[in-house]
């Protein structure tokens, strides 16, 4: 079960959902049930699944922010889990600096260009 605070007093639940009274430090706040199903032990609970390796495509992303995209996923991966990455040239400067950042990666090309490079980068155990 997944509780969400409403702003107003006033504010009506969605058709067919119920609503009960919260009253933190004495200020009402109308409170939403919504009832959820789990389908995995995925660590946010939005009830996705983290299944098989996700995949990454950094061609169609403006290069101005092209690292730090990579950065920003590769950080959500958890620890012994992979991505791959797939990218419009050899990133030997970005696997560079994911490894100052890291330590040492696990880095398997699955594809070498010429379009495309497409690598299996793993985060240590």
């Amino acid at each position: 079960m997944y509780l969400a605070a409403g702003r107003s007093a006033k504010r009506r639940p969605p058709p067919g959902l119920s609503t009960i009274d919260w009253n933190p430090l004495n200020q009402e706040h109308p409170v939403t049930e919504l009832s959820l199903t789990e389908k995995s032990q995925h660590s946010c609970g939005c009830g996705c699944s983290d299944e098989g390796v996700p995949t990454l495509d950094v061609t169609v992303i403006p290069h101005a922010i092209r690292h730090a995209t990579v950065f920003g996923a590769f950080s959500a991966i958890p620890a012994g889990g992979a991505m791959d990455l797939v990218a419009p040239h050899n990133p030997l400067p970005l696997l560079a600096q994911l490894q100052q950042q890291f330590g040492e990666i696990g880095i398997e090309y699955l594809v070498e260009g010429p379009e495309a490079w497409t690598l299996r980068l793993t985060r240590p155990a």
